[in-house]
C-alpha cells in the first residue's frame, strides 16, 4: 500500500497525526511518501523519526498510489491537487485549520478514523475542475482550479469591466472589482462570501458571482458546467489578476480568457458517516436555533 502525505507546516498536531499514521505501517504494510518541502520543514523543526520516501512533483506519483492524505485546512488540500492531477488518487484531508469544507476529517478520536481510511472504508466523490486558456500567454504549469477561477483588479482601486460570453453568446459586461467562476466545490468559499449560491457537489453547475458590482442588478447566475465561458477584461491599468484557487498570475488586459470544465476530475474521499449536507449543518451552524430544541 502506498500513501502520499502533504502538508505546509509542522507542529504539535501535525507530529501527533504523523505518529498515528506511521503506527499503522507494519500492520498494513504501508509505504509512506512525504512531499519534499514538507519533509524539509519536518526535519528542521521536529525531532520525530519516521521512515518515508520523498516526492517533489506530480512526476513522482502514479496510479499505483492508494491515497493522498493532507494535513491542514482546505487550502492545503487545494494545493495538493497539483501533485495528484489526473492520476485518480483519492485525497482525504485531516483538518487542523478552521472551517474545513473539504478537509472533513477532524482530530476527535482520530486513530480509529485513520484506520478506517487505511482499510478502505471510505467513499469517493468526483469533483469538477475548471481549466483556463489565455490567448497569447502561458497561464500556468497546471492551469486548473478545484474551487474557483477569479479575475480581479490589479494596482488600482478603480473598477474593471469584464465582458462575459457564454458559449459565444454575450451575457453581460460586469463593472466590478472582479468576477468569480465557481465550481460546486468552491461554492462554500470565496463565492459564498460575495453573495453567491451554495451548490451541491453533484449538481453539474457553475456559478458566476460578481465581486462588489457597481450595477446593483448584477446578480450571481448558475449555468450548466459544460458551458464555455469567455472573458475579456479592460480597465485603467494594463494588467489584471487571475487566480486559480490560491495561485495568482497577471494577465494583460483585453486578452481573451476561456474557462471550461476540465476533462478529468479530482477524487475527494470522506468517511461514510460524513456528507456534504452534514458538513453544511456543522460548519454554517444550520439548525442552531433555540426553536429547534
Amino acid at each position: 500500500m502506498k500513501i502520499a502525505i502533504y502538508s505546509q507546516h509542522t507542529g504539535k498536531y501535525t507530529n501527533s497525526i504523523l505518529s498515528e499514521l506511521f503506527g499503522f505501517s507494519d500492520k498494513y504494510n504501508i509505504k509512506f511518501y512525504l512531499e519534499k518541502e514538507f519533509a524539509n520543514i519536518l526535519n528542521r523543526r521536529s525531532n520525530i523519526k519516521l521512515d518515508y520516501t520523498i516526492f517533489s512533483s506530480h512526476k513522482d506519483l502514479d496510479k499505483s498510489f492508494n491515497l493522498m492524505i493532507t494535513i491542514g485546512g482546505d487550502g492545503t488540500l487545494l494545493r495538493s491537487i497539483s501533485f495528484v492531477r489526473n492520476l485518480e488518487i483519492p485525497i482525504i484531508g485531516i483538518n487542523t485549520g478552521r472551517l474545513g469544507f473539504l478537509a472533513t476529517l477532524n482530530q476527535d478520536l482520530l486513530k480509529p478514523k485513520l484506520e478506517k481510511i487505511i482499510k478502505g472504508e471510505f467513499k469517493v466523490e468526483n469533483r469538477t475542475l475548471l481549466e483556463v486558456i489565455i490567448d497569447d500567454q502561458k497561464s500556468n504549469d497546471f492551469p486548473f482550479a478545484l474551487n474557483e477561477i477569479t479575475v480581479g483588479r490589479k494596482n488600482t482601486t478603480s473598477m474593471i469591466k469584464i465582458r462575459t460570453n457564454l458559449d459565444g453568446e454575450f451575457l453581460n459586461s460586469y463593472w466590478a472589482d472582479g468576477l468569480i467562476i465557481s465550481t460546486p466545490t468552491g461554492s462554500t468559499g470565496y463565492s459564498l462570501s460575495c453573495g453567491g449560491p451554495i451548490m451541491s457537489p453533484q449538481s453539474q453547475t457553475l456559478a458566476l458571482t460578481p465581486i462588489a458590482p457597481h450595477n446593483l442588478n448584477a446578480r450571481p447566475i448558475i449555468i450548466p458546467d459544460n458551458t464555455e465561458i469567455e472573458l475579456s477584461v479592460s480597465g485603467r491599468e494594463d494588467f489584471h489578476l487571475l487566480s486559480l484557487d490560491s495561485r495568482i498570475i497577471s494577465v494583460k488586459n483585453e486578452n481573451s480568457i476561456t474557462i471550461r470544465k476540465a476533462d478529468f476530475k479530482i477524487m475527494i474521499a470522506h468517511l461514510f458517516e460524513d456528507n456534504f449536507y452534514k458538513t453544511l449543518r456543522n460548519k454554517l451552524l444550520w439548525g442552531e436555533d433555540k426553536r429547534n430544541i
